[in-house]
């Protein structure tokens, strides 16, 4: 299994860097891309890798935000025959609010009804490689940088937001957030036995520009200290300043940045 960040907030390489994600991601049965980023940049770093994204077979959508499915239309004009898994309620709306600004992050509805796009509630098994889990439980170590999400009347639950599980030799659980919180998203995990968890935390608000506060991350590092047989590769909305502050405190936390390849 090799997983590659086509896009991603940082890059050290050649590639452009973007808020937002998309991972390329091979395994024995599937070309998958997990999430889409917000615009081009996902199809001029796949170029410049030489990955064919018409070859994707498998798309995964982790929920209803744009800079993680913006790019759905352009991929659609290249990709006819992929299956690009959805939760129903990711298109419905979402807003991001910042004192009077409010503002639409949501994606593009007129591809609800789209032929190639499969529209479920809840987990969903795809095949014997991978399913979909979603988590309601969202009591531990919950980030207020969610408290700028919103639904069209209330703020987000993320009852749109899955993750994936991928099972060869080792079990990968691959993240795009993590709104509902890294350590309830573990928790429900367990059953899987992940070797490896790749994601985003959404421990920063791109907005305001704040990461949540130190004791917030001292209690996450407390609990992600439980999976001490798990590799972490966090990138995106968990913010650099939080990056930092949990692998000091965690040894197998590590930053996945644009162009990086992880191969398990």
């Amino acid at each position: 299994m090799k997983i590659t960040a086509l896009v991603e907030n940082e890059t050290k390489c050649e590639l452009k860097p973007k808020h937002g994600l998309s991972l390329y991601i091979e395994t024995q049965n599937h070309k998958i891309l997990f999430d889409l980023g917000p615009d081009s940049t996902l199809f001029e770093n796949a170029k410049a890798r030489g990955i064919n994204l018409s070859a994707i077979d498998t798309v995964i959508i982790s929920h209803g935000h744009m800079d993680h499915g913006g790019a759905l239309k352009q991929f659609l004009k290249i990709n006819s025959t992929a299956k690009i898994y959805v939760q129903k309620k990711a298109f419905e709306s979402h807003y991001s609010k910042f004192l009077f600004l409010k503002v639409n992050v949501g994606l593009n509805k007129e591809f609800h009804n789209h032929p190639q796009v499969i529209l479920f509630d809840g987990d969903y098994q795809i095949d014997d490689e991978l399913s979909l889990f979603t988590v309601k439980d969202i009591s531990k170590c919950y980030s207020n940088a969610n408290d700028a999400l919103y639904t069209k009347k209330l703020k987000d639950d993320f009852s749109h937001e899955q993750n994936l599980i991928i099972r060869e030799h080792q079990t990968a659980l691959i993240m795009g957030c993590g709104h509902t919180g890294i350590v309830n998203i573990m928790k429900k995990a367990e059953q899987y036995r992940p070797a490896l968890c790749v994601g985003g935390y959404h421990l920063f608000n791109p907005l305001t520009k704040k990461t949540v506060s130190a004791e917030l991350l001292n209690e996450i590092a407390g609990e992600l200290g439980l999976y001490s047989e798990t590799k972490f590769y966090t990138c995106h909305c968990t913010g650099t300043v939080a990056f930092d502050f949990l692998s000091q405190r965690l040894s197998n936390l590590f930053y996945l940045s644009c162009g990086e390849t992880v191969t398990v």
